[in-house]
């Protein structure tokens, strides 16, 4: 059973170990929904680092995501929780091990709708880990970028919802992940393919095309903005996204990734427009 939510003292610095990117935005966010996203992307890492480790046999992945899957649909204890990952537990990294933690720092009335999206993830999780995340066409792609980013996008519209009553367009919020994930996608496509023998990019499409279906995500997430009224929610949204346009930009000139100084700069022009 999930007892009543206590933060961990130590939950940021999981955070900002295991995301530099999404830390950043996440502090700016009020507290119930600063509690409330945070947890939520440290459970949702801790499936993700189940579905990427490098050293886990695909069936294995897929038993243990499926089993998550269904844990998430009922009241569990950590014990549960504990023995799912148990073949796998000596593998797995602080954020995976510590999810019950991370279930248990949700604020209540946001618990729920994290654990309900935490269970399709994991299952859509599963179902690529069986596929060996083999994509063929767009359709796969938006299948794909759905369960490991739209969802997290339909979730965060639920959040500001239930902290501040706003109303948001789910289609713009599944572009919001979506763009970010395409980004990633772009960002790795060479790693994946030659180290994991995996490409997310659909049969005959070129590098060309990845990025029009990037660009095109992210004009919705920029849609998704304007629609948002609390700052502290325009800014954690603002930061990642205005991350995915210049890391896209840096890439079509060759570059991975931006500078370290590009990124401070980017978080202090941010600030800069919500001030103003």
């Amino acid at each position: 059973m999930i007892r009543k939510e206590t933060f961990p003292k130590d939950a940021m610095r999981v955070l900002k170990e295991t995301s530099r990117t999404f830390y950043i935005p996440i502090t700016f966010l009020k507290k119930d929904m600063k509690h409330a996203v945070a947890s939520a992307y440290l459970v949702y890492r801790a499936i993700d680092e189940i579905e990427d480790h490098e050293d886990i046999p695909n069936p294995t992945k897929h038993d243990v995501l499926m089993q998550v899957a269904e844990l998430f649909k009922r009241p569990f204890t950590e014990e549960e929780y504990l023995n799912v990952i148990a073949p796998i537990r000596g593998q797995l990294p602080e954020v995976s091990v510590r999810c019950y933690e991370w279930i248990e720092a949700c604020p209540e009335g946001a618990r729920d709708m994290m654990l309900e999206a935490g269970s399709e993830m994991a299952y859509g999780m599963a179902k690529w880990v069986q596929r060996n995340w083999q994509v063929h066409t767009k359709e796969d792609l938006d299948e794909y970028t759905y369960y490991v980013a739209g969802i997290v996008g339909l979730y965060l519209s639920k959040v500001w919802k239930w902290s501040y009553g706003q109303e948001s367009d789910d289609e713009l919020a599944l572009g919001f992940g979506r763009g970010l994930q395409a980004v990633n996608i772009l960002r790795n496509q060479e790693e994946d393919l030659e180290e994991r023998g995996v490409s997310f990019v659909p049969d005959g499409w070129t590098r060309d095309q990845l990025f029009a279906y990037a660009e095109e995500n992210l004009a919705k997430a920029d849609a998704y903005i304007e629609m948002l009224t609390d700052k502290s929610a325009i800014m954690f949204c603002r930061l990642p996204l205005a991350f995915a346009h210049k890391s896209l930009d840096a890439m079509k000139k060759g570059r991975e990734k931006m500078t370290r100084e590009e990124v401070e700069r980017t978080v202090e022009e941010e600030k800069a427009k919500l001030d103003k």
